[in-house]
């Protein structure tokens, strides 16, 4: 088993594994950590699509022009199907030489040394990671990555001579394949929690739906319904009472401007959400550009002094600001929306400010409307935070929601 300089690879290994959200970013940090714990020449990961065939390859070690001119996919046949139908690793010195190979294209690298090792959990094979071509032990400076164009390996394939391994032997040894083994265990929980990670985003993505459609018929359909009763009045009074017939069509244009105003929003929040890829700061800048361009109110957005926070902070910062800018869109009637991120203490300040009509909290609460008081306060607890509202009729509306770390 691994020792010294092995355990702190195994260790450095790990953390890269589970420091990374996304599917696709664990499976390359996989296989990168892979061929560079067992200073191999090549690695891929392979997750088969149940259909003979791969739904994702990832290699290391080869330029992406190299891996473009290879061509297709690989499909699953010799030792990767071996491999991947028995679920046991596969270990041999010369891989052309095994009577499982069947070759590969033209413009595929020459491999010897080959480690395969599946990655298993439970009797699910979730993929298999495949190295070729031990390299000789470091040297001070060495590095692994593939050399520049115009300078390729020595014509004996052994990358160089180094210590304590023959020249041109390219095989991998039992202790390799054991340091694979162990890597593949924790492989196996790095990719089974990203999928669960995935998965979990795809139904919250699935409630916020929900949770627009529901608002989407509260608001646009009664002022659809509303601006339809409207134009009927207006119709009957056109040849009795002119003046009342122009009253009425007024009030349409006015309740078809507000019903396109909720549609705007609508399409905003549909957008998929790009917290993830972009961060806090970005999606709130590009939130509040789009509603100060669909709506009569001033919308800005301002980052006295950005931070790092963790994943679950930055979404609980998001949902309260944007029920905050609903409430105050939809129901202040402000000429002005300030939203606000800054720093206190250690600890990230998101404020967004209105100067419309204001509430007594305390009202509020009694006559049963909600506001989404509640649900921003829940989230605001659910991180370790807390949520303070400040409100009265006239004066606008102050919410201030508090969060550690940034």
């Amino acid at each position: 088993m691994a020792t010294g300089t092995g355990l702190a690879a195994i260790s450095d290994a790990l953390l890269a594994m589970n420091s990374t959200r996304q599917v696709r970013d664990v499976l390359q940090t996989i296989v990168g950590s892979a061929r560079e714990l067992l200073n191999a020449r090549y690695a891929a990961l392979g997750v088969p699509d149940g259909a003979g065939g791969f739904a994702q390859f990832l290699v290391s070690g080869m330029t992406e022009r190299q891996w473009r001119a290879i061509g297709p996919l690989p499909r699953q046949h010799g030792l990767l199907a071996a491999m991947l139908r028995q679920a046991e690793p596969e270990r041999v010195a010369d891989i052309r030489r095994d009577p499982r190979f069947e070759g590969w294209p033209d413009t595929h690298p020459e491999m010897r040394g080959f480690l395969g090792m599946p990655i298993v959990d439970g009797e699910q094979v979730l993929g298999a990671l495949f190295l070729a071509d031990k390299l000789p032990d470091k040297a001070p400076g060495r590095s692994t990555d593939p050399p520049p164009a115009g300078r390729g390996r020595p014509r004996d394939g052994s990358g160089g001579t180094g210590t304590g391994r023959p020249r041109g032997d390219t095989s991998f040894t039992g202790e390799d394949e054991e340091l694979l083994r162990l890597l593949a265990r924790h492989a196996a929980i790095a990719l089974t929690n990203a999928h669960l990670l995935e998965r979990s985003r795809e139904l919250s993505i699935a409630e916020e739906r929900a949770r627009i459609a529901h608002e989407l018929h509260d608001a646009v359909a009664q002022k659809l319904f509303s601006l339809r009763l409207t134009a009927r009045a207006a119709a009957g009074l056109l040849t009795r009472d002119p003046a009342r017939a122009a009253a009425e069509l007024s009030e349409v244009n006015r309740l078809a401007a507000e019903a396109a105003d909720e549609l705007r929003a609508v399409v905003v929040e549909l957008r998929p959400a790009a917290l993830e890829e972009d961060g806090l700061v970005a999606v709130l800048d590009a939130e509040t550009r789009v509603l100060d361009r669909a709506h009569p109110a001033r919308v800005a957005f301002e980052c006295l002094t950005p931070g790092a926070l963790t994943p679950d902070r930055e979404e609980a910062l998001l949902r309260v600001a944007r029920e905050a800018l609903h409430n105050a869109l939809r129901h202040a009637d402000p000429q002005r929306v300030d939203v606000t991120l800054d720093r206190r203490g250690g600890r990230t300040v998101l404020r967004v400010i209105d100067d419309g009509a204001g509430f007594d909290p305390d009202t509020v609460r009694r006559a049963g409307r909600r506001l989404g008081l509640v649900s921003m306060r829940d989230r605001a607890q659910a991180v370790g935070g807390t949520l303070t509202i400040t409100s009265a009729p006239g004066r606008g509306t102050v919410v201030e929601m508090e969060v550690p770390g940034g």
